[in-house]
This record gives structure tokens, sequence and C-alpha cells, in this order.
């Protein structure tokens, strides 16, 4: 656990009661504050208080007379689509509203540190896609090179119940847009970005917002270095800002659309082969295209930021080379379920928005695409260009009708899982691959993406045992 410095002795309020928001509370409580805790669910509030959190009701700016800090979950959404009554009263009353992200960087840093030999580092990743399997890489990259590293944020352990680090230790963190949109500090020694495309815009109010609140990783505290994929007009942006002239080298481009041969430091891939370029000339060269657990640009582009990431920190090329060479991948994440008959049957559950799921088909071929769900702003125009690898698609989802005849290709309305897992295997041949691949949130039939690929790891795997 990371004890939170500077509220020793204060009342720190502290908004949503799940994971995060229970482990604030100890975190605060460590770090000598007094916690009062509020949720909107009685059943939370009684868990809290029954751990011996204080629980009281922040619904007008009279209750925060003496308190000091207000600490939001970064589920509940504070400005849209409407403001949070709760949230608006601590700022109407004056009161700093803060994250657990925010206490994590003004508490992890210690006294302690002035006897290490190499000091600590904090790696952050953003970006609306691939933000998990590059952090998950990064990690692997470390550990496996034998250096000392933790995973957490959005993946992993919460922030504030890693353990406090140690000599030459790395925390590598990845952070969603709602932990960076109010996190009071930011400041990572190294921040990547890896693309944007539309996504939770409900909540950040239009995609300017969107892109704003993954902006500030980069803007807040300033990072020793950046690492910004370039192949969305934000991210070229981004990167133009941050760099202060051709040769910076403090801002390293990656892309998997171009070449990057300029001065400076870039790393990209083509043709399933990274290279990196540094000062006008090739540094290294690794060959992707046997990475079963890599497969697709996508996942390209991924490789390409956390080999940035560990060049940055010291690791030789070859070093890396042999970690991607072993990673695994994450569970939802391309991640290949089951090879029978010749077909190939992968879950991406995490594909929840269109972008996500176009790059899921560009990776492979011949495609029995299982899609639909609770479908997002902005239509299904994105997904277009990748249909000419789908075969057919089995729709899902309560409203799968109205999701099929969006689509120009085949379609087979199946409304369930275990209907477009059964339909998908009876019509697949030799060499077509079975992608689930939403393109679509869950909520409508399940609590979670995790929930909707189990299901589908379960169809597939319990067919072939029959």
């Amino acid at each position: 656990m990371i004890p939170v410095r500077g509220y020793h002795g204060a009342k720190v309020a502290v908004l949503g009661l799940g994971r995060s928001g229970l482990a604030t509370a100890h975190a605060l409580w460590a770090g000598g504050a007094e916690v009062l805790c509020w949720d909107d669910n009685a059943a939370p509030r009684e868990a809290a208080q029954a751990m011996g959190f204080a629980i009281t009701q922040l619904t007008s700016a009279e209750a925060f007379g003496d308190i000091e800090a207000l600490i939001v979950s970064p589920g509940i959404a504070h400005l849209y689509p409407s403001a949070n009554l709760v949230v608006a009263a601590a700022c109407w009353a004056g009161v700093r509203v803060d994250n657990d992200i925010g206490l994590f960087f003004r508490s992890f840093a210690t006294s302690e540190w002035h006897n290490f030999d190499q000091q600590p580092k904090v790696v952050a990743i953003t970006g609306s896609n691939g933000k998990s399997t590059t952090s998950a890489l990064i990690h692997h990259l470390l550990t496996t090179a034998g250096r000392s590293a933790q995973l957490a944020g959005n993946i992993g352990r919460g922030v504030l119940d890693i353990d406090p680090a140690c000599d030459g230790d790395v925390v590598v963190l990845e952070l969603s847009s709602y932990q960076t949109e109010l996190a009071r500090a930011l400041t990572p020694d190294i921040a990547v970005f890896t693309n944007l495309s539309p996504d939770h815009l409900d909540r950040h109010g239009g995609l300017g917002g969107y892109f704003a609140a993954k902006r500030r990783l980069f803007v807040e505290g300033g990072p020793d270095r950046a690492i910004i994929g370039i192949d969305e007009p934000e991210g070229q942006m981004l990167a133009n800002q941050l760099s202060e002239g051709r040769g910076d080298d403090r801002v390293i481009d990656i892309s998997v659309t171009g070449k990057l041969m300029g001065p400076g430091w870039h790393v990209f891939a083509r043709k399933g082969f990274l290279a990196e370029y540094r000062k006008l000339r090739q540094v290294a060269s690794i060959d992707l295209r046997g990475m079963a657990s890599l497969p697709g640009a996508h996942n390209h582009q991924n490789a390409c930021a956390a080999y940035a990431v560990c060049r940055t920190l010291g690791l030789a090329p070859r070093v890396i080379e042999a970690g991607l060479a072993s990673f695994a991948g994450l569970p939802h994440r391309s991640q290949v379920i089951a090879k029978t008959d010749g077909v190939r049957y992968v879950n991406d559950s995490k594909a929840t928005n269109v972008d996500s799921a176009a790059k899921a088909l560009q990776a492979f071929d011949n495609i029995r695409w299982i899609c639909g769900g609770l479908q997002k702003d902005g239509g299904l125009e994105a997904v277009q260009p990748a249909l000419g690898r789908v075969r057919k698609a089995y729709v899902i989802g309560r409203e799968a009708a109205a999701f099929a005849m969006q689509l120009p290709c085949e379609t087979e309305v199946c409304t369930t899982m275990a209907v477009a897992v059964a339909r998908a295997r009876a019509e697949a041949a030799p060499g077509d691959t079975v992608l689930l691949a939403p393109a679509a949130a869950s909520f409508d039939q399940y609590d979670n993406f995790e929930q909707r690929g189990d299901d589908f790891t379960r169809q597939v795997t319990g067919a072939a045992q029959k």
C-alpha cells in the first residue's frame, strides 16, 4: 500500500466505494487522514462501515464545511452528461477535487529514495485502444529482462494498492480517460499515447473533451520522455506541441502506417518488421511476423510503444526481442481460444468500439465475425474498410437486427452468443477464423466485456469437447 501524503489529521471525503474507492480510503487512513465515505448504493456503504469508515452524505455545500478534499472514484462521471451533485457541492464549497491517480503521484516518492542507487520510474500509458496490451507488454519485457516492475492502474492492482518502490523499481500504469481527467498531479517519467478513436463521448462531452482528458497526462506534469502514436491527427498535433524541434528526442514518434526516418527518435512497424531510427540512422530491426500473441498492425503498434519505453529505460534491442517473442498476450485481446478442424477461434471481446474492431478484423483473413451489443455513438462506418476480410457476420445483442442492417456484408441475426458460435462453427471451413470483435459495449447482455469473452470461450471449448 502507498500511504497518502499531505492529509495527516485532515478530513478527506471519498465518493464511490468500489475497488478503487475502498483502496483509496485505506491509503488515506494509512497516511493519517480522517476518512469520510459515501456511495449512492447501500451495499458499498454498509461494507465500508463494517471496515470502520464513517459514512457521511455529501450532497450539499454545507456538508463540506471542514472537509479538505473530495476524492472521486474513476467510474463516477463528474461533469458530463450531467454534473454530479456531490462533486458540484464540493466545488461550490471550494473543496479541492482529486482522484486516486492524483494521490498516487503526490505520495509515491519518499525520502528513502535518496538511498537508492537507481531512482524508481513511473511509466504511464493512455489512448483509446491498446493500453492494456501495451502496459502488460512493457511489464513483461522488464521482468523477463530481470528488472523490478509493478503493473497497476486500469489493469492489475489499484495504484494505491501497490508496494512502496524499491531500488530501480518501474511502475507501469495503464490510465484511462476516466483516471486522467480529474487527477491534480500527473507526473510520470515516461508517458505513452497509443492512439485516439471515438469512445466515451457522453462522459467527456464529445471527442474534443475525450482527447483533452488524454492530453492532460502530457501537459500537467511534463514527462521526461513522451512516446506518441502519430497515425491520427490528434497524435500528430500532440507530438508537435511537445517537441522543441525535429531533432528533439524527448519525443519518440511511433507509427504502423508509414516510415519515420527523419532527425530525432522514431519507432515504426511495416509489413511485420519493427524498426528503430535515431538521428537518421537505423539502430535495430525486429521481425514480428512469427509472434503469435501480437497479430495485426494494432498489436505491432503496441509492440512499438513497448519497445520505445524499454529502450528509454536502457534495455538492449535483442533483450526486448526475446521478451516480445515470449509474451503470451492478454485475455479477451486477440486471444486464440482454440484451433479445431483447421478453424481458428479468437476472442477479442475487448474490441468494444468500432475502431478497435476494425483493427482486429484487419489482423485476420477469411473471418466469421461475431459482433453486436450495445452500440456506441458514431455508427459503424469506421469498420467498413475491413469488411472485405469477412465471409459472414453473426450478430448478437438485444438490438441485433438493427445492428445487422448497418453492415454491407452477409449477416445473420443470432441474438445470443450460443447461437452465433454454433452457426459460425457449422459454416466455417479450414483456414477460416471465427472472431469475436463486437464493435459494441457488452452491457445489453453482460456485466462487462470479460463476461462476454468468457461466454464465447465456453461456447467454443464446450462444443469442442462434445
